[in-house]
């Protein structure tokens, strides 16, 4: 296995605009750093259950493919749409519970995420089982990725919490564009 060419892959789809780096954003921005982190958090554990899930299953994921990307991509279609349309009518100055930006709301997204979805079903049939079937490569493989995944989505909170009196100075514009954002990469699922 060309480890150089895994590592490669694995950052530049966890750390490329998806739409849980744009919610991490958006949380930083209208809630702030620990509030993203908490989001980030549930959004890692996600992330490395979904390489686990990958892992253990993949023959059985392979035959049913088809069936679970469409449900996934209807799904999650409409749930990114939902989070496009909460970012886009964000108002930071009044006080309120955000919801949007928990542990839970990070976990859950992971499931709902294409993008995250396909990269989990891809990475470890493309570069780690033609290698290695081992139960302990397999593991670590695993969690490596894991962990480049929580270094992604930790970018995306530092770049929030540095630019964030800048993104704040100009609150609807930004929220626009993330809103944007979101329904772009939503778009780009169909495509």
């Amino acid at each position: 296995m060309d480890i150089t060419s895994f590592i490669i892959y694995c950052f530049i789809v966890t750390v490329t605009p998806g739409p849980t780096n744009i919610v991490i954003l958006s949380t930083v921005h209208n809630y702030g750093s620990k509030k993203a982190m908490e989001y980030t958090y549930g959004a890692t554990i996600a992330f490395g259950l979904l390489l686990g899930i990958s892992a253990m299953l993949n023959t059985v994921l392979i035959t049913v493919i088809p069936k679970i990307l469409i449900g996934m991509q209807i799904i999650g279609t409409v749930y990114m749409l939902y989070l496009s349309y909460q970012i886009y009518k964000m108002d930071t100055s009044e006080t309120k519970d955000n919801k949007t930006g928990t542990f839970t709301t990070g976990f859950l997204m992971q499931f709902l995420n294409p993008k995250v979805v396909l990269f989990t079903m891809t990475v470890i049939p493309s570069f780690i089982l033609p290698y290695y079937n081992d139960m302990p490569a397999v593991t670590i493989s695993v969690i490596v990725i894991t962990i480049i995944g929580l270094l992604a989505f930790i970018i995306w909170v530092l770049f929030g919490a540095i630019f964030k009196k800048f993104l704040q100075k100009h609150n609807k514009v930004v929220n626009v564009i993330m809103a944007l954002s979101l329904v772009y990469a939503t778009v780009m699922i169909w495509i």
